[in-house]
């Protein structure tokens, strides 16, 4: 995507973050790639009611700022680490949702109470804790998610990733749901866990889920 349109796209999305309750204020983050390969992430600080694509920040894959401009977020480092680590990450949103950074504090995973789960893997790993913006941090978040599109942080938050803003947001949300229903069942009652094969069945069947594009005319 072109750098323009991509900084609306992040703009929108961090708006729609914070009305869907997955963080407050400015708290969480939110990159991509653009077309060039580079890194437009928001700044530190700004609440997203008041962001505007002219406040973001764009670098280079080593973190260096390409113009003049604000402070970008703190956690640019894991970012970086996640797109070098994955070439299938092409966004990132980091959430402070309620429901999944409850179980980040216990410092466990979620597991498949629902199918949903399967926007992330199997089940939803849990990150060690380390302090926000160290190259500690992106460190364990590296080596926690494998090939999975989420990961808890220890006393933080979650960290959503995809092939696009939308997808990262959609995993994000979906996520949130599934720690919701996983607090709420351990509530009340002992839940049930899908088993690995059928957790199986779900991602294969998630492989074609959804709108294709039409097919060329011969």
């Amino acid at each position: 995507m072109a750098a323009a349109a991509l900084a609306m796209e992040i703009v929108a999305v961090g708006r729609k973050m914070a009305a869907a309750g997955l963080t407050t204020g400015s708290g969480g983050n939110i990159s991509a790639l653009d077309d060039g390969g580079r890194v437009t992430i928001t700044p530190s600080g700004i609440a997203y009611a008041d962001l505007t694509p002219e406040q973001l920040v764009v670098t280079d894959r080593r973190g260096e700022r390409l113009a003049d401009g604000l402070t970008p977020s703190s956690e640019l480092g894991f970012h970086l680490a996640l797109y070098d680590h994955r070439p299938d990450i092409r966004a990132v949103v980091h959430t402070h949702s309620v429901y999944a950074t409850t179980f980040a504090c216990l410092r466990e995973e979620i597991p498949a109470v629902h199918y949903l789960v399967g926007y992330c893997g199997h089940k939803v790993r849990v990150a060690p804790y380390a302090t926000f913006g160290t190259p500690a941090l992106a460190a364990g978040i590296i080596a926690t998610i494998g090939e999975d599109q989420a990961v808890l942080l220890a006393n933080h938050g979650l960290v959503a990733v995809g092939p696009s803003l939308t997808r990262a947001f959609a995993v994000a949300e979906e996520i949130e749901l599934v720690a919701r229903l996983y607090y709420q069942t351990r509530a009340i009652g002992r839940p049930h866990i899908l088993s690995e094969a059928e957790m199986n069945a779900v991602l294969e069947k998630f492989k074609g889920y959804g709108q294709r594009p039409p097919a060329a005319p011969p």
